[in-house]
C-alpha cells in the first residue's frame, strides 16, 4: 500500500519548492520519494506558487551555482542540463500577460527558445550536442562562425538584429544606448551577442549591472546559451575565461575593483544606477580604448536620473558655443539614428517589438496590448512599455531619493533556500490586497533590532486574480517560516474579507483604514524613516522605485490636502509601495526621533 502523507508534510514540500529547492534537495531533506514530490508538484500546481518577479533571479542563481562547482556528481550535471534548458523559455513566458501581473509562472516544458517568446506546446526537441570529453577548460575552440550565425538569427527579432548592425557597423559600433520596453529581451540578447564576439575575437567583455542579481542573469544566460547551443560547460567564479583567451566579467555597481578590467562595456539598466555620472567615469574608463564598445541600455526611470543628460544630449551641449540638437523622440530613433555626439541612440517600444516579430511565436500572441493597458494606468503603461520618463518633480520620493535606498552590498542573512529563511529574526508584513485587476501587492520587511537599525525589503510579492483565500495562504505561508510581527492590511473596502481569514491564523493583523488622517500618517512615517537613513531595498530594484515615485501629495474634494497615487482598478503601479508602508506601520512615528517633514505647496 502506498505511503499516505499528512497534509502538513506536503505543505512543508510544497513551500520548500516556491523557496527555490530543487526536487532532489527536497527528498534528501524530507526522505519523500522523487516521484512522489513531482506527482504532487502537478497535482497541486505548486508553479502557481512562484513569483514572477524572482524566479528568474532565482534560477540563474542555481545555474550559476552548479556550473561552478569542481566535480559535479551526475545529478548535478543532470539538473545543470535541464536548467540551461528552459531557463530562456521561462525567462519568455514571463512576458505573457498573465503570467507578469498574476505573479505565477505556467508549467515549462523543454521548447526551443525564441528571443523573447516561447510556447508553451509540446514541440519536438533539437538534438543537443553530447557533452564533449574533458580537455581544455571552457574550450571554445569547436564552435564555428557559421553556428553563431545560424543561432543568432534563428532566435532573436528584427530589433535585435538591428542592434548587431549597430555593433558591426564602424560608424555606430563604438556608442550604443537603447531606451526600451520591458520583457522585449535585451538582456538575453546582449548576453548572446557579447559571447558570439568574445568567440569570435577573444575580446574581453564586462557587464556592469545595477545589482548583483541583475549581473547573476546575464552569467546564467551565457553559461545555458554555451551548454545548450554547443555542449560547452563554463565555468568560473567572478571571471569565465574562454580557451581562447577571452574574460567575461559581470559586475554590479557596488564593484569596487572595475576600474581595473578593460574590454567590451555593456551597462543593463543605467536608469536605475544610482551616482550614475560616478559609475560611468569610472565604468566607461574600462573601455577607453578605440577598440572597444561600450553599450548602455534600460527602461526609463524619471527625467531627473544622472542618466538623462547624457541620452538627451545635454552634457554634449554643455559649455559648447554652437549647440547640436538631439531629437530624442520615438518617430526620430525608431530605427536608430547617430547623434552628434557619436551615440547611437534607438526607442523600442512593447508596440514596436510586437511589429518587429515579438509576437509571432508558435503559440500565436504573447502581449496583448490593449489588456497591458487597462491592467496599467496611462502614466504606468507609458512609463514601462513605450519608453516614457517619470517627471518626478511632484513626486514625495523623487528618483533620487529613492536611490539613496538602495542596499550598498548584497543581503546573506536571508536565505530563501532555508527551512527558516531569516532565522528567528523579526520580520513585518505589509499587505495591499486586491481580487481584481488591480494588483494585490505583499512587502516582507526585516525589522530594525536597535534604534537607528534599517527597515530592510526582504521580497515583494504580487498577485492578481486571485481570491481571498489563496491570498490569505500567501500570508500564512510566511507566518510559518519567519519571525512574524506585525501584519498590516488595508481594510478599506474588499480588504476586510482578507482581514478576516488572516485573523483565522494571526489575530493581532492590525487593520488600517484608508482615511486622511491614516494616510498621512503612512507618507509621514515613510518619508520620516527614508530622511533619516533608516530605510533599504535591494539596488535596481524598479517596482519599488517606480511605485514610490507615483505618490504624490493631490487634495481631497473638499479641498483637504491627502496623499495618493491612481488606485484604480486600471492603475495598481504604486500598490507595492503601500504595501510597504503597512509594514512600515508596525511602529507609530512617535516612537522614534520625530523628523521635521516639510510638505510642498
Amino acid at each position: 500500500m502506498p505511503k499516505r502523507y499528512s497534509k502538513e508534510t506536503r505543505d512543508l514540500c510544497k513551500q520548500f519548492f516556491v523557496r527555490g529547492w530543487s526536487m532532489p534537495q527536497i527528498a534528501e531533506e524530507t526522505g519523500i520519494d522523487e516521484r512522489t514530490l513531482y506527482n504532487w508538484k502537478s497535482s497541486q500546481n505548486w508553479e502557481n506558487s512562484v513569483a514572477g518577479d524572482s524566479i528568474e533571479i532565482g534560477l540563474a542563481k542555481k545555474i550559476n551555482y552548479l556550473s561552478a562547482l569542481d566535480n559535479p556528481n551526475i545529478d548535478q550535471l543532470n539538473q545543470l542540463d535541464r536548467l540551461c534548458e528552459t531557463f530562456g523559455n521561462l525567462k519568455l513566458k514571463m512576458a505573457k500577460v498573465h503570467a507578469i501581473q498574476s505573479g505565477t509562472i505556467p508549467t515549462v516544458n523543454p521548447t526551443p527558445i525564441y528571443g523573447d517568446v516561447a510556447d508553451n506546446e509540446p514541440t519536438e526537441k533539437k538534438p543537443r550536442k553530447k557533452r564533449a570529453e574533458k580537455k581544455l577548460k571552457n574550450d571554445i575552440s569547436e564552435i564555428t562562425d557559421q553556428q553563431l550565425d545560424d543561432i543568432r538569427n534563428d532566435l532573436f527579432f528584427s530589433y535585435q538584429l538591428r542592434w548587431y548592425e549597430a555593433k558591426n557597423d564602424p560608424l555606430t559600433r563604438r556608442n550604443r544606448f537603447i531606451l526600451k520596453s520591458r520583457q522585449i529581451g535585451a538582456t538575453y540578447y546582449f548576453a548572446f551577442e557579447a559571447l558570439d564576439d568574445a568567440i569570435r575575437t577573444g575580446d574581453n567583455q564586462i557587464f556592469l549591472s545595477a545589482s548583483r542579481d541583475q549581473a547573476e542573469v546575464f552569467k546564467a544566460y551565457i553559461i545555458a546559451f554555451a551548454l545548450e547551443h554547443f555542449g560547452v560547460e563554463l565555468k568560473g567564479q567572478g571571471v569565465i575565461k574562454l580557451s581562447n583567451g577571452a574574460e567575461l566579467r559581470f559586475l554590479s555597481t557596488n564593484s569596487r575593483t572595475a576600474a581595473s578590467y578593460h574590454g567590451h562595456l555593456y551597462v543593463d539598466e543605467c536608469f536605475y544606477i544610482p551616482q550614475f555620472e560616478k559609475v560611468w567615469d569610472a565604468a566607461s574608463g574600462m573601455a577607453a580604448h578605440a577598440k572597444w564598445r561600450r553599450t548602455l541600455f534600460s527602461t526609463p526611470s524619471a527625467l531627473s536620473h544622472g542618466a538623462y543628460p547624457m541620452w538627451s544630449g545635454e552634457n554634449y551641449n554643455k559649455g559648447r558655443k554652437n549647440k547640436a540638437e538631439f531629437d530624442i523622440s520615438h518617430k526620430a530613433l525608431k530605427d536608430g539614428v547617430l547623434g552628434a555626439d557619436r551615440y547611437w541612440r534607438n526607442m523600442v517600444t512593447i508596440e514596436d517589438a510586437v511589429a518587429g516579430g515579438c509576437n509571432n511565436g508558435p503559440q500565436g500572441t504573447l502581449f496583448d496590448i490593449e489588456e497591458l493597458k487597462i491592467e496599467n494606468s496611462r502614466l504606468a503603461y507609458l512609463n514601462k512599455f513605450m519608453c516614457k520618463f517619470i517627471d518626478d518633480a511632484n513626486s514625495l520620493f523623487n528618483l533620487g531619493t529613492m536611490m539613496t535606498c538602495y542596499a550598498k552590498a548584497d543581503y546573506t542573512d536571508y536565505n530563501e533556500n532555508a527551512p527558516c529563511p531569516f532565522g528567528n529574526l523579526p520580520v513585518a508584513i505589509g499587505y495591499d490586497p486586491s481580487r481584481t485587476r488591480d494588483n494585490a501587492s505583499l512587502a516582507l520587511l526585516a525589522i530594525p533590532l536597535r534604534s537607528g537599525g534599517k527597515w530592510r525589503v526582504l521580497k515583494t510579492l504580487s498577485f492578481t486574480g486571485k481570491n481571498f483565500r489563496y491570498q490569505s495562504e500567501q500570508i500564512k505561508k510566511i507566518t510559518e517560516t519567519h519571525n512574524v510581527k506585525h501584519i498590516g492590511i488595508d481594510v478599506t473596502g474588499i480588504g476586510l474579507g482578507l482581514f478576516e481569514l488572516v485573523q483565522e491564523f494571526y489575530p493581532l493583523a492590525t487593520p488600517i483604514t484608508y482615511s486622511i488622517t491614516q494616510k498621512t500618517e503612512l507618507v509621514v512615517k515613510a518619508i520620516s524613516v527614508i530622511s533619516d537613513g533608516l530605510f533599504e531595498y535591494q539596488a535596481g530594484n524598479k517596482e519599488i522605485t517606480q511605485a514610490f515615485m507615483m505618490i504624490t501629495q493631490t487634495t481631497s474634494g473638499n479641498g483637504t490636502l491627502t496623499y495618493g497615487a491612481n488606485r484604480l482598478s486600471s492603475a495598481g503601479h504604486a500598490d507595492v509601495a503601500w504595501a510597504i508602508m503597512h509594514a512600515l506601520n508596525y511602529e507609530t512615528i512617535g516612537t522614534k526621533k520625530t523628523t521635521k517633514v516639510v510638505f510642498s505647496d
